[in-house]
């Protein structure tokens, strides 16, 4: 497929809001793969399809992952705003055909990062926070940093995402913790 025939196809599947998301993630991801030597093209579809499952009730969610046997930890069939991202990469695989293992693992762990994520996935998980869309408190400084220091402007929206997760009093997936540490670790 194309550039444009995913982007048709995303338009059709999401919501207006979350499509204008979705393409405000993939021009990010450019940004961000440029700036750090990722490639752009791969980078682009990441953030175009990165929410191919969010559309998706939590109870279609639950539907997909048990009829594809994904193994997912308690906390993440617990929570939709996680249970999005590995469907979505299963149903990507299913229904559009991409294959490359890279862009779906990006896809998988966008919600949750990972230790040792690859440099797409750092650009993707950053991307999708910093849009230009995304308004919270703290995202100026996260992109500030995301122009000059990739770990640091990590370490920055992982500590966010950690801190609103707590606040809400939400489970704190432990792939999350490994990723805040993974980075501590690559900074020192």
């Amino acid at each position: 497929m194309t550039a444009d025939q995913y982007r048709e196809l995303m338009q059709k599947r999401l919501d207006a809001e979350l499509y204008e998301h979705s393409l405000a993630t993939a021009e990010t991801a450019v940004e961000l793969a440029e700036r750090y030597g990722s490639k752009r093209e791969k980078a682009y579809l990441a953030g175009l399809v990165h929410d191919y499952g969010k559309c998706l009730k939590r109870q279609q969610l639950l539907e997909v992952a048990e009829s594809y046997n994904l193994k997912l930890d308690s906390i993440t069939l617990g929570e939709a705003r996680l249970l999005h991202a590995p469907v979505g990469a299963v149903l990507l695989t299913e229904e559009l055909k991409i294959k490359d293992r890279e862009l779906l693992s990006a896809v998988s762990y966008h919600t949750t990062g990972y230790s040792g994520m690859t440099l797409l996935a750092k650009v993707l998980y950053l991307a999708d926070c910093i849009e230009p869309g995304r308004e919270f408190d703290g995202v100026d400084k996260i992109r500030e940093l995301a122009a000059v220091d990739l770990g640091q402007a990590l370490l920055a929206a992982v500590d966010r995402t950690i801190c609103s997760v707590v606040a809400r009093g939400l489970k704190l997936h432990p792939r999350s913790v490994a990723f805040r540490n993974s980075l501590l670790d690559s900074i020192k």
